[in-house]
């Protein structure tokens, strides 16, 4: 037991050693190079890695770190604890390394800071592409997506824009700032978590699930990507919102939706934890409750439209456009590739839509079910939290368009669940979807090997996809077959070397 633990964060020790080493090294296939002054942050050498190396480390990392989480997940579900704290302040200190050295995995920043230098220069991110603005240093500074205007909420824009007024012209100074933001997101996460946790052992979850967990580390904060800007407010959504208060209950509620709708004005799959309090003051409504749960969901759905429809009115008419086009985006790395080959590339995008919407419906029912129910230090039952992380999970799982980066928004709601088996299929389906990028940049702006061209060719379209099939088979089985116990449950803890705290 007390084996299994150690080797389990000596596993994630290693991969934020590989993660961190990748980043350190300096310019390579997952670090591009960053206009600006030498002495600007973010600092990194210099080295020329070769692709070899540099993609050894992240496969080590990413299976290190796989390996590693898994290991203490086993390990607590035999009755390992250790301390939370320490742990979480190596998290928090590995995020502020990553925050020092330049992003790498993609080139998502560089977009981000153009839209940002587009928004401090007068020009509409929402209207405007880089392509457009080729001669200016940091607006004209994407590899990828040259042609696409922001598909990112006005909170997000506004954010960027801030970054690029504070960074000026320098594409690095840019990038830092964006990076820092991202950074402070994370650790306000960690911290909602870790308050909130209620226990010791919840504590040590959270530090697992979110502070402490390589891939989460990597791709949200060595990636440099927004997606934390918005998983913040959801957290503080679910942690502030109790359906059981029968007086500050719309007062929570409202709290509640103004949170999710900073979230959604960041990226808009944000809006789908508002499921969980909406679900929970509906169920609610029992005889002489009735007016106590409209006036909670009038809350609700006011702080969270208001917030939202005020910051989609700022952006501009153009706000939702590439949001339309990009809603049929199929990526690579998905199982509905495998069906978007079949039809014939992009020809029946409209029944791929339709049948993610049904697959995440059944999926919902069946996270719904299977996600363990709990109650609350302060009275509560939890069914908030426990809703939304299945309409978060279900999206996830069933998207036609996934990147790595996106299951941070499913490793924060559950780090506010107890311990389940879903941990599992969540830490298999960013393993994979790790390995399917490696790197995620477009193999024409990278100088590739031919015969690490099979990365691109066979495993993002291929193995990937067939891999995350056999997740969704196992994720159906195992609900169908829930029997009503969590792994924590399933076992009583047993004392152990480390103490709780």
């Amino acid at each position: 037991m007390t084996r299994l633990g150690t080797g389990g964060l000596c596993g994630i020790a290693v991969s934020l050693g590989c993660f961190l080493a990748t980043s350190l090294l300096g310019p390579s296939v997952f670090q591009p190079k960053l206009g600006g002054g030498a002495a600007e942050p973010p600092y990194s050498l210099a080295v020329g890695p070769s692709p070899y190396l540099v993609i050894g480390l992240v496969v080590a990392g990413v299976l290190f770190g796989t390996a590693g989480l898994g290991l203490c997940l086993l390990a607590v579900r035999k009755g390992w604890r250790v301390r939370a704290f320490p742990l979480a302040m190596a998290g928090l200190l590995a995020a502020v390394a990553f925050m020092m050295m330049p992003p790498v995995g993609s080139t998502d920043h560089l977009n981000y800071a153009s839209y940002g230098r587009m928004a401090a220069t007068g020009h509409d991110p929402y209207d405007t592409s880089a392509a457009e603005l080729s001669h200016d240093p940091v607006a004209g500074a994407p590899e990828e997506w040259r042609t696409t205007p922001s598909v990112y909420g006005p909170i997000a824009t506004g954010e960027q824009a801030l970054a690029a007024w504070i960074g000026g012209g320098s594409v690095r100074l840019t990038v830092f700032v964006l990076s820092v933001a991202n950074t402070l997101a994370f650790a306000v996460t960690a911290l909602l978590l870790y308050r909130t946790a209620g226990s010791a052992e919840r504590r040590l979850r959270t530090v697992l699930l979110w502070t402490c967990n390589p891939l989460v580390l990597f791709h949200l904060i060595a990636g440099a990507h927004n997606d934390v800007l918005a998983i913040a407010p959801m957290v503080a959504a679910l942690a502030l919102f109790s359906a059981r208060r029968p007086r500050a209950g719309w007062l929570r509620a409202l709290a509640a939706g103004v949170l999710t709708g900073i979230g959604a004005a960041i990226k808009l799959p944000a809006a789908l934890v508002a499921g969980g309090p909406a679900w929970a003051l509906l169920r609610g409504a029992g005889p002489g409750r009735v007016r106590r749960s409209i006036a909670g969901l009038a809350a609700l759905a006011g702080g969270a439209g208001a917030v939202a429809a005020l910051s989609y009115l700022l952006a501009g008419p153009h706000a939702f456009d590439q949001v339309r086009e990009a809603s049929g985006m199929v990526s690579f790395a998905t199982p509905w590739h495998l069906l978007d080959e079949w039809f014939g590339r992009g020809a029946r995008r409209d029944v791929i839509k339709a049948g993610a919407l049904i697959l995440g419906l059944v999926l919902f029912v069946l996270l719904a079910r299977t996600l363990p129910k709990e109650e609350l230090p302060d009275g509560t039952d939890g069914e908030h939290r426990r809703i939304a992380a299945a309409f978060v999970l279900a999206w996830l799982f069933a998207a036609p368009y996934a990147l790595p980066w996106y299951d941070g928004f499913g490793w924060a709601l559950l780090a506010l669940l107890p311990w389940t088996r879903v941990d599992w299929l969540l830490l298999a389906h960013t393993a994979a979807l790790s390995l399917a990028y490696l790197p995620a940049r477009a193999p024409a702006r990278i100088s590739l090997p031919d015969d690490l061209s099979w990365l691109f060719t066979f495993v993002r379209p291929t193995v990937i996809p067939w891999t995350l099939v056999a997740i969704l088979a196992v994720l159906v089985v195992q609900s169908l077959r829930f029997s009503g116990r969590s792994p924590a449950t399933a076992r009583r803890p047993r004392a152990s070397a480390g103490s709780p705290g």
